[in-house]
């Protein structure tokens, strides 16, 4: 059976007042113009996983402008042991809560026990040639499809170490300098050994479909986490290293009002596989599709380990391929045994997945289904 979405509900979300959508197990494609609210659509879907949505953004920010309620996203996913009911939304503090089939979760990952969730949008297109950063959070989003408390782990790691770099700007106390570099090594650790453990099975995947032309592949890596030395393997060692290395940096990274080295510093070195090239270097399109190839064969290595095939959320994907790349994404797509939503201003850009497809159109906050 595939897992797919059967409802969605929206209040007080971006620009909808208020929006329903009941929806069967195929493909959805949001067509409508610009500013109309097809990627805050697949801005809600997003915030049913752990971390900030499609767009990282706050959460005080989704909220609908002069609307009296608290955004709130809801959803009923399919699943073989039946429906669930999954929502989230504003809690008091100005971050969110979440609820399952009626209870409070546990946590934000629990959702993750019911769905994944990937996306690609226009503003990745420069991924590859743009700053580390962004690659950084990509590698992320990807790792925390497979290791949902992840990304708790990377807000953790950084509010530790904001903390650091104020105590090294105000010459803080140096047993509590070397409690949060401890608490920095032991997220630091965990953090680096989730990214290359998820790098190194996702590069096996790629490995196994090289000679598959839909989609140019990559060869992944990580850029090292140590000027010099080998990198510990264990996750103990690894963090006696960190702790190690940014007690020894105290002056530098005072000097610099910043935190050098670490694992907020590693960059993710994309090769294009089959020309043997940096990702960066190659044309729009074939980064586009580079990217899409990703994107497809993390999801396929989701369902592999976790069981759960993650939704696909792919904003303006189809107008800058041609009609016979736009074909094998869709054939690729179905491939996958997911619902995968889809926006665009041209409906004509998906006549290709014909009655595979449920057609709805966005105007203004608004939906309407053909």
């Amino acid at each position: 059976m595939i897992r797919y979405l059967s409802r969605l509900r929206l209040t007080a979300f971006r620009n909808y007042t208020a929006a329903a959508l009941d929806l069967d197990s195929r493909h959805v494609v949001l067509t409508g113009p610009n500013g109309a609210g097809k990627t805050n659509l697949l801005e809600a879907v997003s915030v049913l996983s752990p971390g900030r949505g499609l767009r990282g953004a706050s959460f005080d920010t989704l909220q609908s402008q002069g609307s009296d309620l608290p955004w709130a996203v809801a959803a009923t996913v399919e699943t073989d042991d039946g429906p669930s009911d999954i929502g989230t939304g504003a809690s008091p503090d100005g971050g969110r809560r979440v609820r399952i089939n009626g209870a409070n979760a546990r946590s934000i990952e629990a959702m993750s026990d019911y769905l994944r969730v990937l996306w690609l949008t226009p503003s990745m297109d420069g991924l590859f040639s743009g700053p580390a950063g962004d690659r950084r959070r990509f590698l992320d989003r990807l790792v925390t499809t497979l290791i949902p408390s992840h990304s708790a782990s990377v807000g953790d790691y950084e509010k530790a170490m904001r903390q650091r770099n104020r105590l090294l700007e105000d010459n803080g106390d140096v047993s509590w300098l070397s409690a949060v570099e401890a608490q920095m090594a032991e997220l630091g650790a965990s953090i680096h050994l989730a990214r290359t453990d998820s790098l190194t099975h996702l590069q096996a995947l790629i490995e196994q479909s090289l000679d598959d032309q839909s989609f140019p592949a990559a060869h992944l890596a990580l850029t090292p986490l140590f000027e010099q030395g080998e990198e510990p393997a264990s996750s103990a060692a690894l963090e006696t290293a960190l702790a190690s290395l940014w007690r020894a940096s105290r002056g530098v990274d005072r000097a610099a009002g910043r935190t050098i080295s670490g694992p907020h510093r590693v960059d993710l070195d994309v090769t294009y596989a089959q020309k043997a090239m940096p990702a960066a270097l190659g044309s729009t399109g074939e980064q586009k599709a580079l990217l899409i190839g990703l994107i497809l064969a993390h999801a396929r290595l989701v369902k592999l380990r976790t069981g759960i095939t993650p939704f696909l959320l792919l904003d303006e994907i189809a107008a800058h391929l041609d009609p016979d790349r736009r074909r094998a994404l869709f054939s690729a797509l179905d491939g996958l045994g997911t619902q995968c939503f889809l926006t665009g201003t041209d409906r004509l850009l998906f006549e290709a997945l014909g009655d595979r497809a449920q057609m709805i159109t966005v105007r203004d906050g608004r939906v309407s289904t053909d």
